[in-house]
């Protein structure tokens, strides 16, 4: 399998149909990998002026790329985006109420942190169901309209249903009050839809980060950030004033450019792989509309399959059949969801669920012919 030798093209390797979870790493990351390690043994102390100096800003100039962003000092790199999602809560006030609007499907670590939150009244929070989908968009920028909220955070694809937010500058345009704070969370729409967020680059933050689509692995999380919001965040880390210490002066300083939502000290290895996929798929011409156009062809042959054949779940059971509207994975509900993912895990398949929620995820490892092996394997399965 080209590219992904070491991953799902080696030998007894399962059919691994959960792109839009755990994507595999291609055979280039293990170089990357290497260089992360070298680099540190050659440079010793002088690593992170090499890091700083050119990983991270070559990372910067990739998402830049793909964001159409005007500047590529306003994303900051931490390990997960849960930090940042703290780091954001932290820049406002500590005796005031945070009202919040979001979703019934934002990703489990938000939504924890929103009930606990809500648990020691320190945030109200307001949320919009997401179905019916036709109507998500407006009722959520009618909520947005009313101005009555200090953060708006909402996904661009919703983890559970692969629902896509198709214009999200209208929803951020509906924010009339200029001071809320609008954060789009991207973690499954970034690499897998063409996403341009020049009209609002300006005025919403951004997060997202390597481990699903842009097949990086785990620590190559990025925030967006856009000029003057959050100019001195509460919860604030010794990179965050790197490019100060040795200026010595009172008070916290802080950075205009996105480098004041940096954390402390963590492993840069994602960075490293993340350049490397980059570099590999650019070099290979896979661009984000190429690399959906080939899962959506699969896609389309799997349903087909699906449809000819005696299975647990049925096209009709796709949460969101319109391809224009739905992320790069496919969501079906059914009661069975654990049961059958169980049973073709039994059969070196694997593929996810949440709840009711049946997840299949295809990448760009995949032909046509796994997406029928897929299909022929549920119909043996008994739900």
């Amino acid at each position: 399998m080209k590219g992904f030798s070491l991953s799902v093209g080696r030998d007894g390797a399962p059919l691994h149909a959960a792109a839009h979870s755990h994507h595999p790493w291609p055979d280039v990351t293990f170089a990357a990998q290497e260089a992360a390690w070298q680099d540190a043994a050659r440079l010793l102390d002088h690593k992170w002026e090499h890091v700083f100096g050119e990983v991270i800003p070559a990372a910067q100039r990739h998402i830049a790329g793909t964001l159409n962003l005007p500047d590529p000092s306003s994303i900051a790199f931490g390990p997960n985006t849960h930090s940042f999602v703290l780091r954001i809560l932290s820049c406002f006030p500590t005796n005031k109420l945070v009202r919040v609007l979001t979703t019934s499907s934002e990703f489990h670590s938000f939504s924890r942190q929103m009930a606990r939150m809500e648990e020691d009244g320190v945030v109200q929070v307001t949320r919009i169901g997401t179905e019916p989908f036709d109507s998500f968009e407006a009722r959520f920028a009618e909520a947005a309209g009313r101005g009555e909220h200090d953060l708006v955070f909402v996904s661009q694809v919703f983890f559970d249903s692969g629902f896509h937010v198709g214009n999200i500058e209208n929803v951020v345009r509906a924010v009339r009050n200029p001071e809320t704070f609008i954060v789009i969370d991207g973690y499954h729409g970034f690499m897998a839809v063409p996403t341009d967020l020049g009209g609002i680059a300006d005025r919403a933050f951004y997060i997202a980060g390597g481990y699903k689509y842009a097949m990086a692995g785990e620590g190559a999380c990025f925030l967006h950030c856009p000029a003057g919001y959050g100019p001195r965040p509460r919860d604030t880390g010794w990179y965050a004033g790197f490019s100060a210490l040795e200026k010595g002066g009172g008070g916290v300083p802080y950075a205009s450019d996105g480098s004041r939502f940096l954390g402390a000290t963590f492993d840069v290895c994602g960075i490293y792989r993340f350049n490397a996929v980059q570099d590999w798929l650019q070099t290979e011409g896979r661009t984000i509309p190429k690399m959906l156009a080939h899962v959506r062809g699969i896609e389309r042959a799997f349903l087909a399959e699906l449809d000819a054949r005696k299975a647990p779940i049925r096209p009709s059971d796709l949460l969101v059949p319109d391809e224009e509207r739905r992320g790069r994975f496919l969501a079906f509900r059914t009661p069975h969801a654990g049961k059958i993912a169980a049973a073709l895990a039994a059969q070196n398949i694997i593929v996810d669920y949440r709840g009711d929620r049946l997840r299949v995820g295809f990448g760009i490892y995949h032909e046509k012919e796994d997406a029928i092996r897929l299909a022929r394997a549920l119909t043996s399965v008994r739900a």
